[in-house]
């Protein structure tokens, strides 16, 4: 997670199989797993779809979400295709807190304050309107830190019905 997530918080949702949570750049979803669960026992896939163009010297290449199927000890715990886009080769996971937490981290293509998920996966773990609501005020505030470094929003709030357009 960013510094700023680390300092200020970040909103977590929560699963049935544990909760995900994000920050401008990434995704992190957090599988609560058996004690001691080691990383053979782990399965995470990634199938990613991209569709290409080309228009005379032009290449364009249409990225679409990637599918995700993750398994514990062969169970799986969750699969289907990602709300938004994430740049695979850099996504990564790990096993935390003594092979209790299986700790995923997605990185986003699309890295903005406006690119908040408002759910993990397409039709499935959607976030509550008024989670969605504090989401996108701290990633707003993230933003801020990052084009205003010499200033601490770690306290600020963003008041109001917040929408970005």
């Amino acid at each position: 997670m960013s510094d700023f997530a680390e300092r200020a918080g970040s909103v977590a949702s929560s699963t049935p199989w544990g909760r995900w949570q994000q920050t401008i750049d990434e995704v992190e979803i957090v599988v609560d797993v058996p004690k001691g669960t080691r990383g053979r026992d782990v399965q995470v896939n990634f199938v990613t779809v991209a569709t290409a163009c080309h228009c005379g010297l032009l290449a364009l290449v249409d990225m679409k979400p990637a599918s995700i199927g993750v398994a514990v000890n062969k169970n799986p715990v969750m699969q289907g295709e990602l709300l938004h886009s994430v740049i695979v080769d850099e996504s990564t996971w790990t096993i935390e807190n003594d092979g209790a937490e299986l700790h995923i981290l997605l990185i986003k293509s699309h890295r903005d304050a406006s690119g908040a998920w408002s759910s993990l996966l397409k039709d499935q773990y959607e976030l509550d309107p008024l989670v969605f609501d504090q989401v996108q005020k701290q990633l707003t505030l993230e933003r801020f830190q990052r084009e205003n470094p010499g200033f601490d929003f770690t306290d600020a709030e963003v008041t109001g019905n917040y929408q970005v357009s």
